[in-house]
């Protein structure tokens, strides 16, 4: 299962494309909303979550996702179950990743430190002592993927395919996706 953490001012571009591409590979995903079961993007676009973060099932969990949008990583830095379940993946071998801002929480919890990631430009500086690496839309280190921006939503959902299903799979759904 791939849950996504919806806090309160999440970038909705990068919650939902990620969210669709997955989906397209037939790849279970349940939105978790950390702030409610009614959570309001950063554009103020109103997303029901599947469930709510103290419906977490961390047995379930494959891969975490944390958009970025600044309203969104705080309301997910405010959470401790949150911010417990992140751990969780990760201690545990599972996938995590974070776009945007989205790393920087990341690197909160020491898990981007020593690894190569990517984050907003503007955010480097939270990202604690990360091998970072600019002008790329996303980067995998391992279980880490990270992304830039809402503007490479697409590539970073598409390595999150490419990391549980294999890249025969995310090159067919970039196929009928029409990536050009």
């Amino acid at each position: 299962m791939v849950y996504v953490l919806l806090g309160t001012g999440f970038e909705e571009v990068e919650a939902i494309t990620p969210i669709d591409l997955l989906r397209r590979a037939d790849i279970p995903v349940t939105t978790v909303g950390v702030t409610g079961k009614t959570v309001f993007g950063g554009h103020n676009i109103g997303i029901e979550a599947d469930i709510s973060i103290d419906e977490l099932n961390p047995a379930d969990l494959d891969m975490i996702v944390l958009p970025g949008g600044l309203g969104g990583v705080t309301s997910v830095r405010a959470s401790r179950k949150a911010m417990d379940m992140l751990r969780y993946a990760w201690d545990n071998g599972k996938f995590v990743a974070a776009i945007c801002a989205g790393p920087t929480v990341l690197a909160d919890l020491g898990i981007t430190d020593g690894r190569t990631a990517t984050c907003y430009p503007g955010c480097e500086s939270g990202m604690g002592e990360a091998a970072l690496i600019a002008n790329v839309p996303c980067v995998q280190d391992g279980k880490l993927i990270t992304g830039t921006s809402a503007g490479c939503a697409v590539p970073f959902g598409l390595m999150l395919v490419a990391a549980l299903k294999g890249q025969p799979v995310a090159d067919a759904v970039a196929e009928n996706f029409v990536i050009r």
